[in-house]
């Protein structure tokens, strides 16, 4: 059993799950609300962390969280909260599910409009380190949430924002790898192609940080070594395991800041009705942004390509994309219903997303609009 100590305590490896009540007991939780959708509910995947909570433990379960995190969730997940009195929080899930777990345990001790706590409105000073406790567990590997320190909500007004801060940071993450066996080979794939996404963003990021771009490529080398295996086999236990590392590597290291590919997916992952994936919107516009970026990251895609187990001449935009189309990654935005009338208003919520600002090329309205056009089939 590993027990890492980077950003936050994480319990990781198979049977970690077991690991819960000691968990709790250390943060002195007894009535935690654990957060999830109704997915997990269906699989069995919250009876089994039930049945290792022991009977002093009374749980309130809000399984209601949708695809895409909203402010409404939050706040009904927070309204069972205080009505369950409860003192601490489980997230269980996707990326989704922890980060409205967090959304939930922030309103627990603050007042006001979620969205004053957003990154670009201004809110990573008014984000305090008064919030009760917060497990997080993940069912996928992908977001990699269990250790980052922010929280993507889509808000009442309809922007996908970050609420970021390092008191957002869980308090324990328990990555148990057994969880993830047998998960579909599509959300497979794509949840393994986000944590990829966040590894590359993360490596081409202009900030100078070394720790975070060596963690970036050993994540990087981990998906480009087992995302095939884990998709075409979901019992494969080696290649399950490796693709939650890498996840959790994506986040501890996407603290140095991403780019465009997620300042893209943002806004897209908020259009109304279309309930767009996060990891298969970060894996289609990537090419593109790739191709955008080319001539401002010095030989860091030979690097890449290196990783990847290519050679340092090897052309990284194509590797990338013939890896999309072999996991099934669709062709392009339209084949997932965007319209290109949309394309101004995207880019708009895009430049002001917090990600672009670490973008290594710097994008404004026009040039996102061409990276959806170039996106788009």
């Amino acid at each position: 059993m590993a027990i890492i100590s980077y950003l936050t305590k994480i319990q990781f490896d198979f049977g970690a799950i077991a690991l819960l009540p000691e968990e709790l007991a250390a943060l002195g939780v007894r009535r935690p609300l654990i957060v999830t959708d109704k997915g997990i509910a269906d699989s069995g995947l919250l009876d089994r962390v039930r049945e290792v909570l022991p009977k002093e433990i009374t749980a309130a379960v809000f399984d209601g969280t949708p695809e895409n995190p909203t402010e409404a969730g939050v706040l009904e997940a927070h309204e069972l909260y205080r009505e369950q009195d409860c003192d601490g929080v489980i997230g269980l899930g996707g990326g989704s599910s922890l980060d409205l777990a967090k959304g939930a345990r922030l309103k627990a001790t603050h007042d006001g409009p979620l969205a004053s706590y957003a990154l670009i409105d201004g809110g990573l000073a008014r984000i305090r380190a008064d919030m009760p406790p917060l497990v997080a567990i993940p069912t996928t590997a992908g977001t990699g949430s269990e250790v980052g320190r922010g929280a993507v909500i889509v808000m009442s007004d309809g922007r996908k924002v970050s609420l970021i801060s390092p008191h957002m940071l869980p308090s324990v993450a328990i990555c148990d790898p057994e969880l993830t066996l047998g998960l579909p080979a599509r959300l497979t794939a794509a949840t393994g192609l986000d944590a990829m996404a966040h590894c590359i963003e993360t490596f081409l990021s202009p900030l100078v940080n070394p720790p975070a771009e060596a963690i970036a490529l050993d994540g990087l080398g981990r998906v480009c070594r087992n995302l095939e295996r884990a998709t075409d086999d979901g019992g494969d236990r080696e290649a399950r395991w490796q693709m939650m590392m890498a996840a959790m590597e994506g986040a501890m290291a996407f603290q140095k800041g991403l780019g465009a590919v997620h300042a893209m997916s943002h806004p897209l992952g908020a259009l109304p009705g279309l309930k767009l994936h996060h990891g298969t919107l970060n894996a289609v516009v990537m090419p593109a942004v790739l191709r955008f970026n080319r001539d401002h990251v010095g030989d860091k895609y030979g690097r890449i390509a290196e990783v990847m187990g290519l050679s340092f001449d090897t052309e990284v935009i194509g590797a990338v994309a013939e890896l999309n189309r072999k996991l099934g990654m669709p062709a392009g935005l339209r084949e997932m219903g965007v319209e290109k009338a949309w394309f101004p208003e995207l880019a708009e919520h895009a430049v002001k997303d917090h990600c672009t600002a670490t973008n290594p090329r710097p994008a404004g309205v026009e040039d996102y609009i061409a990276l959806f056009e170039d996106a788009w089939e």
